[in-house]
């Protein structure tokens, strides 16, 4: 084959176009990095393989936080969303979250435009089939077609196509997702002394709206006003908003037409036809190796799992505004064609449903994440970094989040300049790449707010007052977001000074608001004027919760004293006494960064963290017996 270099050398290389792929590139071009995209296939940048939806429990929070880093999901989301909802609107404040259902193409080519119109990018088609390096570092990328690009920093964000195996029944082909073609880029990894293991995830069949009953379906439309996700409402505002925004900001208004989803059920009909075809399920007779996800479960492992359940939900969900295509919540399945459509016509207001395309199970193959620096650059070789579901992770908030902080390290390190991290106190990306690089994952990971220990701190609502500082620092927001941001803060400092000194109702302002049952709607037109609905909502919150809040900021200030005790990157822990042999294994492997990482490493215990930091003291001449103090007081 005839190899051909091209003639131009980029900072930042990213191979992929997802959800990942699309935030690593446009960090490191906000970073002033010459960045490129390069992706099999220009016409699916941004493609929602899956539901087109973003957002939901946690994952909500993680958008929000993209978008206080400069991201584009959130407002993209936003130009492009046909349902908004707030999950969990009636329960505590740490657990609300956004939630969108999203127009599929708007979405995608929205996001093409973005791409297309943004400085310091490049789009690249190509399928990238080998890393190319020097000395341990990266130099490049080579092309099925022989086409070499040179690059200084690579950002591998592959999904699903690395050996992808599509699975219907017993037939399998390949590829990443139906009809595109597959990646044999981890062979690549490999021979660079990656390990890389598999996976599995999968996804529902989809129906033709016009062959649904929905006159038998419980209707489920958005809320009004609807919750958006995006800080950025200048940005929405603006006349470069691209050809494809549907939802515009308007005098201070969200307009937006929004489209109802459905809910329908299964019942003990469609499992059965489940249960009498499970020897076809490519899951249930071996042929499927991979992990899958435990939280987004297939149907048929939730009738086999689950068998005391008669009923299990499904959500009918629009997938765009120009299209009849809806998308089944509930059944991903890899089941055989003809079954598909038996079950599928058992469910209540389905029974003369049109499938369009069938559900499917895919295999492939990733990297175990502990490989990874907190930087999401790998150990073994420098200038490559790993973002999305090549990392194990599942979901395409995940992924962004991944991808925006593997970008913006990549364009960081070539700057000479530090890395960029989110610490576990500051956000749910920090929750969630600390988790990855720490832990690793042995099945597909989903975010959940339970993974987070300051859930009162890392609200969805206030995303933009936690990042916007660290955002600035790094170079990703303008100077006009970050002061956007600390106006806000210095608005809501200033208002819950002023409701500790007003009296209202023969008390202090700020005692009445903390009564569960007071809340601000209830106070005086004239009180309520004192500053924008979204400030009172984040003051009530404060105060109503301010006994937790301290709390956890005590709970984060101990545990940073650990995070600010670095450990070496070429430690010996073969030379550390009193170590179990388990503990010394785990700790030469992850390689943790801190004490506070070395925590957190699964099976490490406190004593194992104990004497090292007793340890580590002794040799830089503190004593131990200060270690010992140290370490009882954190």
């Amino acid at each position: 084959m005839s190899m051909y270099d091209y003639p131009e050398t980029f900072d930042v290389l990213v191979l992929g176009a997802g959800h990942a792929g699309v935030e690593a590139a446009l960090a490191a071009a906000r970073l002033g990095a010459r960045a490129a995209i390069l992706t099999q296939n220009l016409d699916t940048i941004g493609q929602m393989s899956c539901n087109p939806a973003i957002g939901g429990l946690a994952k909500g929070h993680m958008v929000r936080e993209i978008d206080a880093l400069g991201g584009v999901m959130g407002l993209n989301t936003d130009a492009t969303g046909i349902q908004f909802r707030m999950l969990n609107a009636r329960k505590g404040p740490s657990v609300q979250a956004p939630r969108a259902q999203c127009d599929k193409k708007a979405y995608q080519f929205r996001l093409k435009w973005v791409l297309e119109h943004s400085p310091n990018l490049h789009l690249l088609q190509g399928n990238a089939v080998r890393i190319l390096t020097e000395n341990d570092a990266v130099v490049g990328v080579e092309t099925s077609l022989g086409l070499r690009y040179q690059a200084r920093s690579v950002v591998v964000t592959t999904g699903t196509f690395m050996r992808g195996l599509l699975h219907v029944g017993l037939q399998q082909t390949t590829g990443g997702r139906m009809g595109d073609a597959v990646s044999t880029l981890s062979d690549s990894l490999r021979d660079l002394g990656l390990a890389v293991e598999r996976f599995k995830t999968g996804t529902p069949c989809r129906l033709l709206g016009r062959s649904i009953d929905f006159s038998k379906c419980q209707r489920q439309d958005g809320d009004t006003p609807p919750p958006t996700f995006s800080f950025q409402r200048e940005e929405m505002e603006s006349a470069e908003r691209g050809p494809f925004t549907l939802n515009r900001w308007e005098d201070g208004q969200f307009h937006v037409e929004q489209m109802p989803c459905w809910i329908t059920h299964t019942n003990t009909r469609t499992h059965d036809i489940i249960r009498s075809n499970l020897d076809k399920s490519p899951m249930y007779c071996g042929i499927i190796e991979g992990v899958g996800p435990r939280y987004c479960p297939s149907i048929e492992d939730k009738v086999v799992r689950f068998a005391d359940k008669d009923r299990h939900q499904i959500f009918l969900e629009p997938e765009g505004r120009q299209t009849g295509e809806f998308y089944v919540n509930g059944v991903s399945t890899s089941l055989p064609f003809e079954v598909q459509l038996d079950f599928i016509r058992s469910v209540v207001g389905l029974e003369n449903a049109h499938i369009l395309r069938a559900g499917y199970a895919v295999e492939y193959d990733f990297c175990p994440p502990t490989q990874l620096q907190p930087s999401l650059e790998t150990k073994a070789i420098s200038g490559l970094y790993l973002a999305g579901q090549i990392n194990g992770t599942s979901g395409y908030e995940e992924a962004a989040a991944q991808g925006l902080v593997a970008g913006a390290n990549a364009a960081l390190k070539i700057a000479g300049r530090p890395p960029f991290h989110v610490e576990r106190s500051e956000g749910y990306i920090g929750v969630l790449i600390d988790d990855l690089v720490t832990r690793g994952t042995p099945e597909p990971y989903r975010m959940f707010t339970s993974r987070a220990e300051f859930r009162l701190l890392l609200r969805q609502d206030n995303a933009d007052l936690r990042l916007a500082e660290k955002a600035r620092e790094a170079g990703l927001i303008s100077a006009e977001r970050h002061a956007r941001a600390s106006a806000k803060s210095v608005a809501i400092q200033s208002l819950v000074k002023k409701t500790q000194v007003t009296r209202y109702e023969g008390i202090t302002l700020d005692n009445w608001i903390r009564r569960p049952e007071n809340l601000v709607e209830n106070l005086p037109s004239d009180i309520r004027a004192w500053a924008p609905a979204d400030i009172w909502a984040q003051v009530e919150t404060d105060l109503k919760y301010a006994g937790y809040i301290r709390r956890e900021l005590e709970s984060v200030a101990r545990a940073q004293r650990q995070e600010e005790q670095a450990l070496p990157t070429d430690l010996d822990y073969a030379s550390v006494p009193g170590l179990r042999n388990e503990s010394r294994q785990k700790f030469t492997h992850v390689r943790p960064s801190t004490l506070g990482q070395a925590s957190r490493i699964s099976g490490v215990t406190p004593a194992d963290v104990s004497l090292l930091s007793v340890w580590l003291r002794k040799q830089q001449g503190e004593g131990t017996k200060g270690a010992l103090v140290d370490h009882a007081g954190s």
